[in-house]
């Protein structure tokens, strides 16, 4: 059974790959520094396990830590979740975004070389292409300027892991661009946990639908899409840590590859077809009020899924409606808890 660390495994696409993982006969090992999660998910893996997970509370920036993991551990591969994603928060912060997003990667990097670690799924995103020239957007699209220094960071990192495949005949990995996880796992033990005001879409809408909220705020409705407000590809979280199992078996078939791929359900939906398919499925109000648009926002952005489905033969199974029916449930549960 392969052995695959997972930084950022606590968090919220990392944990429910953590499942994933181990659903497939692989052997996954957390890291995280728990600076956006916290211990509740730690429980909700040991119930839908049965038994608690190997977890390192471990900063990825932290050299001599990381590498007493990597010697410990001796792993097989790595998936590197552990970012900062919040691209209003990197607006206001960029040296934050920048120390902990490239810097962890850095390290990452030179522990694979060092331990002869050879397989990487790297968790990018959508940010990478800015505001795409073609819609749906392709792999092979060329990138815009990044909106957000959360963007550029993956970008840059991007380019960094292709330098590097270049430099080491004997490395293979996948870039994983993520268009919009939404939803929960369906047993309500574990999802999106974010500390104080939420960044995303989905975690604003169930909160306000719960009353944490007084209301949320649609950041824009004068965009040239069909309503106004902008347009996006969200994914069920589950789709998305099944994407990373299927990553690591094209791997080990491959030879000195890096490649990227599009993980969405291929198509768009706007914000406001979001809030109000949440409201039609989980028969419940959400207070909403029209703001300004928001720094860094792209206006639409959807994914051309042709290339994963043909590679690494997988595509989205869950539907909008049953994502937001998990994302209420799980909000149900964090307050219920």
């Amino acid at each position: 059974m392969k052995k695959v660390l997972v930084t950022g495994g606590a968090g919220y696409i990392g944990c429910h790959t953590v499942v994933e993982l181990l659903n497939h006969d692989f052997i996954p090992i957390i890291i995280d520094n728990f600076s956006n999660t916290d211990e509740r998910i730690l429980q909700g893996l040991e119930e839908i396990l049965g038994f608690m997970p190997i977890v390192y509370r471990t900063d990825c920036t932290d050299y001599k830590a990381m590498h007493e993991v990597f010697s410990l551990e001796k792993p097989d591969a790595v998936i590197h979740f552990a970012a900062f994603k919040a691209v209003g928060e990197s607006t206001a912060h960029p040296l934050k975004y920048y120390h902990n997003n490239i810097d962890s990667l850095l390290v990452v990097l030179r522990l694979m070389d060092e331990f002869n670690v050879n397989e990487l799924v790297f968790s990018s995103s959508c940010t990478v292409y800015g505001q795409p020239a073609m819609l749906p957007v392709n792999e092979n699209c060329p990138p815009q300027q990044a909106t957000s220094p959360y963007g550029y960071s993956k970008q840059v990192s991007e380019q960094i892991i292709i330098d590097t495949c270049a430099a080491r005949p004997q490395l293979k990995c996948t870039l994983l661009r993520y268009f919009n996880p939404i939803g929960a796992h369906p047993s309500a033990l574990i999802g999106e946990l974010p500390y104080g005001i939420p960044n995303n879409l989905v975690p604003y809408i169930t909160q306000t639908a719960a009353g944490i909220r007084e209301k949320l705020t649609i950041h824009g409705n004068d965009y040239s899409t069909n309503d106004g407000t902008c347009i996006r590809d969200y994914i069920h979280v589950c789709d998305l840590a099944a994407a990373h199992v299927k990553a690591l078996e094209w791997l080990s078939g491959q030879s000195n590859v890096c490649e990227a791929f599009n993980l969405g359900q291929g198509k768009g939906n706007s914000v406001k077809e979001v809030v109000d398919t949440f409201v039609r499925v989980n028969n419940v109000a959400v207070n909403i009020e029209i703001g300004p648009r928001r720094s860094g926002d792209v206006e639409q952005v959807y994914a051309d899924v042709s290339k994963v489905k043909n590679a690494l033969h997988w595509q989205t199974e869950r539907s909008l409606d049953e994502a937001l029916k998990d994302a209420w449930k799980w909000q149900r549960h964090l307050t219920q808890a």
